[in-house]
C-alpha cells in the first residue's frame, strides 16, 4: 500500500469494474432508497431485463422484510460468484477513482473513490475517531444487513464520506486535471438518476492527494475550522450509508473474534469501497428527511404528540415547528422551548416513545410530495421536518457528538449514489 495513506484510514484500492456492460442497466440507486415505493424497484428490473447489473448484486430494502429474504440473499451471493467465476468484472489495481455526478437539478457533484479502514471507524457516540459516524446508529437494523454481507465475495459501496475542506484542496484540484488520467466510463443513470463520469488518478495525483488529507489532520487544522486544537482529528464523516458502514465494521469485528491478531491487516474485510466528498462541494445539499407512520390513528399522534411536549400547539411560533399531512388534513405542530438542537430530535424522540407503546411502523422519507402521498393514507400521518444547514455538521460532531439518526440526506433519492465499483471482501 502507499505509505502516505498509512495515517490517513483512507487507501487506493483494486476496484472491480465490469468489462463490457451497459453502463445504463449496470448502475442502479442505493438499495436504501425508495423503500416505500416499489413500483420505483420494479420499474429498475423492467430496464435491466436479463443483462449483467448491480441490481442482482444489492438487496433493495424494500425487499429486506419478505418472508423470503434469506433465498434472495443466497441468489445475490451466488450472482457474485457467477460474476466473478465468468469474467464479468476487470480489476484495477491500487487505485483511487475521481468521479463527476451530474445531479437531476443539472449540478456537478465531485468525488473521490477508495476504501476506508474499518479499524480506523467508529460509530459510538463521542468517539475520537478519524472516521465518525454524524447519525446515532440503530444497532437493531444491523444484523439483517450482517446476512447480506457476511458470505459475499464482493462489496458495492454507496457510502459517501464527508471531509471539512473549504480551502478545496483534495478533491477540486483533480476537476481541472482530468484530461491526465484514464477515463473509465461516461453514461446516463436510469430512472432519472443523471449522468456520471469517472476516471482512474495517476500515482502522482494519489500522492498529491494523501498530502492534502493529512494537512488537514494537522492540531493546526483543527484549531483554524473548529477552536479545538487538542481535539482528536475528525478527518471523514460519514454522509450516507452510515449503517452500511457500521455492518462493514461489524462483519470485520466478527471476523476479528475468528482470525489471529497478526493476519487482521491482510483481511480483505478490514476495508470498505466508499466514496468521499467534500462537504463544501457547491452541488452538495441538504435535505431533511422525513417520517411517515403507518397504521395508526392520526389524531390521536397529534393529540399525543402535544401531551408529551407542554406548550405545543397547532400553527407557526417560536421553537420547533413541524408540519404534518394525513387523510384531508395539513398543518404543523410548534413545540415551544424545546430541550433538542434540531427538530428532527424533537419529532424523533416523541415517535419512538409513541410507537414503543402504541404499535404501527415508521419510515424515512425522502422528497415533500412522496411525504404528503404517502401520510394522505388511511391510517397514515406524514411530518416533514426543516432542513439542516450543513455547515453544522462538522462542528456539531466535533462539539455534540452524533445527531439524531436520519437527521439530514444528501440531495434527493435519485442523486443518491448508484452501485457502479465493487471491491471483493474474502
Amino acid at each position: 500500500m502507499n505509505e502516505k495513506f498509512q495515517k490517513l484510514g483512507f487507501y487506493p484500492a483494486d476496484i472491480l469494474l465490469p468489462k463490457d456492460a451497459d453502463m445504463t442497466k449496470w448502475a442502479v440507486v442505493a438499495c436504501d432508497q425508495f423503500t416505500s415505493q416499489p413500483e420505483y424497484w420494479q420499474a429498475v428490473e423492467e430496464t435491466v431485463g436479463d443483462a449483467p447489473s448491480t441490481l442482482w448484486l444489492i438487496l433493495p430494502e424494500a425487499k429486506l422484510n419478505d418472508p423470503d429474504v434469506d433465498a434472495h440473499i443466497a441468489d445475490i451471493n451466488g450472482a457474485m460468484n457467477r460474476y466473478l467465476a465468468e469474467g464479468v468484472f476487470q480489476t484495477l489495481p491500487g487505485s483511487l477513482f475521481y468521479i463527476e455526478r451530474t445531479q437531476s437539478d443539472g449540478k456537478v457533484r465531485h468525488g473521490l473513490i477508495g476504501m476506508v479502514d474499518l479499524d480506523q471507524y467508529d460509530f459510538t457516540p463521542g468517539s475520537g475517531a478519524l472516521i465518525r459516524a454524524t447519525e446515532g446508529t440503530v444497532l437493531s437494523r444491523i444484523p439483517p444487513r450482517v446476512r447480506v454481507r457476511q458470505d459475499a465475495p464482493v462489496e458495492l459501496p454507496h457510502v459517501m464520506l464527508l471531509i471539512d475542506d473549504p480551502d478545496r484542496t483534495v478533491i477540486e484540484p483533480l476537476t481541472a486535471a482530468s484530461g491526465e488520467m484514464e477515463q473509465l466510463y461516461d453514461f446516463d443513470l436510469q430512472q432519472g438518476g443523471g449522468h456520471l463520469k469517472g476516471w482512474k488518478l495517476t500515482d502522482a495525483q494519489m500522492d498529491a492527494v494523501a498530502d492534502a488529507l493529512a494537512a488537514m489532520c494537522t492540531p493546526e487544522a483543527m484549531e483554524k475550522k473548529y477552536g479545538l486544537k487538542d481535539a482528536a482529528p475528525l478527518l471523514f464523516a460519514v454522509g450516507d450509508g452510515n449503517h452500511s458502514l457500521a455492518t462493514a465494521k461489524q462483519c470485520y469485528e466478527n471476523l476479528k473474534k475468528v482470525t489471529p491478531e497478526d493476519q487482521w491487516a491482510d483481511l480483505p474485510a478490514r476495508y470498505a469501497l466508499v466514496e468521499v466528498v467534500n462537504n463544501h462541494d457547491d452541488a452538495l445539499q441538504f435535505e431533511p428527511i422525513h417520517r411517515v407512520l403507518f397504521g395508526v390513528e392520526p389524531e390521536q399522534v397529534l393529540e399525543a404528540m402535544k401531551a408529551a411536549y407542554p406548550g405545543a400547539h397547532e400553527g407557526e411560533g417560536e421553537g420547533h415547528t413541524i408540519a404534518y399531512t394525513y387523510a384531508g388534513h395539513t398543518g404543523t405542530i410548534t413545540v415551544p422551548n424545546p430541550r433538542m438542537q434540531l427538530a428532527v430530535g424533537t419529532l424523533q424522540t416523541f415517535l419512538d416513545a409513541y410507537l414503543k407503546e402504541h404499535g404501527g411502523e415508521v419510515d424515512y422519507i425522502h422528497g415533500d410530495e412522496v411525504t404528503d402521498e404517502l401520510g394522505s393514507k388511511s391510517g397514515n400521518i406524514g411530518f416533514k421536518l426543516p432542513a439542516m444547514g450543513k455547515e453544522q455538521l462538522f462542528k456539531t460532531v466535533m462539539a455534540d457528538g452524533v445527531l439524531p439518526r436520519k437527521t439530514f440526506s444528501m440531495g434527493h433519492a435519485q442523486d443518491k449514489r448508484y452501485y457502479v465499483e465493487a471491491r471483493k471482501i474474502k
